[in-house]
């Protein structure tokens, strides 16, 4: 029984015997994210950070990556939702086709304010 259940997390990970569509892993994560800040700073737009993560959800049937951008002002926080089509980051902002709506993807922390 501890084999089976071995087996099956092993073929989840790796993506065998699962759903037809695929999940961005950490590698895509952090190839997005530099492809991103590179292309803010090609633009000459002047950010504070970005944070990057899978929201599990598809365009086309590849993996969207949610990167919230901070511009800083307020603050003034930017949603990209990004799609990696043959090595060419396309966003929803250049592809409105691309969902990128509300998704609670990201770390469920909590937001604690003092007076």
């Amino acid at each position: 029984m501890r084999r089976a259940a071995v087996l099956l997390l092993v073929l989840v990970a790796t993506g065998c015997g699962g759903s037809a569509t695929k999940t961005a892993s950490q590698p895509q994560l952090q190839t997005v994210k530099k492809g991103l800040v590179a292309r803010l700073k090609r633009e000459q737009l002047v950010f504070r950070w970005v944070a990057c993560v899978d929201n599990g959800r598809h365009y086309a049937g590849m993996p969207i990556v949610r990167c919230n951008v901070n511009f800083g002002i307020d603050p003034h926080i930017e949603a990209y939702c990004i799609v990696v089509d043959h090595g060419r980051l396309i966003t929803n902002h250049e592809d409105k086709k691309i969902p990128c709506g509300h998704d609670n993807a990201g770390a469920p922390n909590s937001i604690v304010q003092s007076s």
